[in-house]
């Protein structure tokens, strides 16, 4: 019988629409700086190709973006009328949209992720979330907070890799809305959206001062987050790096969020709708190549029915195309980085010599970058590292359970709290479920479901205080 398997032939998104300078400088006081001396590069981890030079902001560079903003806040963004402020934030979202494909474009190229994520993710979720706080932007006073909420001052946010734009509208957009002013710093491996958001900031005619963007690597942020002048600290990172932020600023009148990592359970019942269920696994740990602190690295199945869904799940894997992010198809990208590529690989072979199984789908890896397949182990107990630690890969771990009970003790197992799923047709059980799991998210019957006007946030070691919804205003008000 004749081989009737399709190939898919190449759809490569054209990197034409992006235009990169050799290096960038800092964004202060609505101009951009020239380059400094100190400069990091930032690579396309799909090939290890450089894309540009970004300046290193010093501690003297993150003072002059707080004296700027600082000045913004008194004399121009906190006295404008709040529908004005408003109408700014319209005009970003509007912007983000118009240049969704550049934006996707340099997105997929920094951090690695396939396009149709960035296309039909990211960005559209961006401009989402300023166009939603600028509907608040008029309406503070019946938000809840009291009747004359006041904006905190100057806001100092540091995001990560994993979304860059998207974590930069996650604390911009409300902290703008609310009538602060922002000094942000980006990751150091993927900088550019953030300064080509810059740019937009003057496209806006965004007054001076109101947003600040200060490039670096960690001695950036400690700076920004150790200064004195600034009022608020937001932060979206490592658990790790969020404990010393804490200790930082406590015993300051600094008011602080902290989202950090997770290690969700993803519990499937007897009677869940598998095909679906398998779609919301799949989803739910190699969307972004798990470079998602929410993802559904835990899957826990009922035990009746782990054999089943380990067969359509390795079945459905299969057919994940691995390779190129400019390419429509792709469904898996890039690791962000050497340093977190290592990570992957050294957990995983812990999981190996714990005595778990390992699985992945017969792939080939690209010569250049850093890749790695989406890989499941089975086999797993409560006691092993890849079930307790956070991978940050595409690596899930499987776990059966017997009674519902058992269920939610195993998926509480875990000194984070950030997300879970649950799949079941029950209503009954699905709430029984959801109101015993300590995690400040918990989607029924989908995964990944990310809305502005829905607050996201964790309790224990995955941090505290809400982004999104109405509950994302309040970090930024003094009530």
């Amino acid at each position: 019988m004749a081989d009737t398997t399709f190939a898919y032939a190449p759809a490569p998104e054209s990197r034409a629409v992006v235009s990169l300078r050799p290096a960038y400088g800092l964004f202060i006081d609505g101009a951009f700086t020239p380059p400094t001396e100190r400069l990091i590069t930032t690579v396309n981890p799909a090939d290890e190709e450089p894309l540009a030079e970004v300046s290193v902001a010093d501690e003297g560079d993150v003072d002059r973006a707080v004296t700027a903003a600082r000045r913004a806040f008194e004399r121009v963004w906190s006295p404008m009328p709040p529908a004005e402020r408003g109408k700014y934030l319209f005009r970003i979202s509007r912007i983000i949209q118009e240049r969704a494909r550049e934006l996707a474009v340099l997105e997929s190229l920094d951090n690695g992720k396939p396009i149709k994520e960035s296309r039909d993710v990211d960005i559209p979720l961006a401009a989402a979330h300023f166009f939603y706080y600028a509907g608040w932007a008029d309406k503070l006073a019946h938000a809840g907070f009291g009747a004359a909420p006041r904006p905190l001052g100057v806001a100092a946010q540091v995001i990560p890799w994993n979304f860059p734009l998207l974590m930069l509208a996650w604390k911009i957009a409300p902290a703008l809305a609310t009538g602060n002013t922002v000094v942000l710093k980006p990751a150091e491996t993927t900088p550019l959206t953030a300064l080509l958001f810059a740019e937009i900031c003057q496209q806006a005619e965004l007054p001076p001062g109101v947003v600040n963007i200060v490039t670096g690597a960690a001695d950036t942020g400690r700076a920004l987050i150790a200064h004195p002048g600034t009022d608020k600290v937001a932060f979206t990172g490592s658990t790790e790096v969020g404990r010393e932020i804490a200790r930082t600023v406590a015993g300051t009148r600094k008011k602080l969020t902290l989202e950090l990592g997770g290690k969700g359970a993803n519990i499937v019942y007897d009677d869940a709708p598998l095909d679906q269920a398998v779609e919301g696994i799949v989803n739910g740990i190699f969307f972004n190549q798990g470079h998602v602190c929410c993802a559904g690295s835990r899957l826990l199945v009922q035990e009746s029915i782990a054999e089943e869904v380990l067969h359509r799940l390795k079945e459905r894997v299969s057919r994940l195309r691995l390779g190129d992010p400019l390419d429509k198809n792709t469904d898996i990208g890039a690791i962000n980085s050497a340093e977190q590529l290592a990570r992957i690989r050294a957990l995983a072979q812990t999981g190996r010599d714990e005595g778990s199984q390992d699985w992945a789908p017969d792939c080939e890896l690209p010569a250049h970058g850093y890749w790695f397949a989406p890989t499941i182990f089975t086999g797993v107990t409560q006691a092993h590292r890849i079930a307790r630690e956070e991978i940050f890969g595409p690596v899930l771990s499987v776990l059966t359970f017997r009674t519902p009970d058992e269920a939610v003790e195993k998926a509480n197992n875990t000194p984070y709290g950030l997300s879970a799923g649950v799949w079941t047709e029950k209503g009954s059980r699905m709430l029984w479920t959801a109101g015993r799991l300590r995690a400040g998210v918990v989607w029924s019957n989908t995964f990944n479901k990310f809305d502005p006007t829905s607050p996201f946030g964790g309790y224990r070691e995955s941090g505290y205080g809400r982004e999104g919804g109405r509950h994302g205003l309040e970090a930024y008000l003094d009530v």
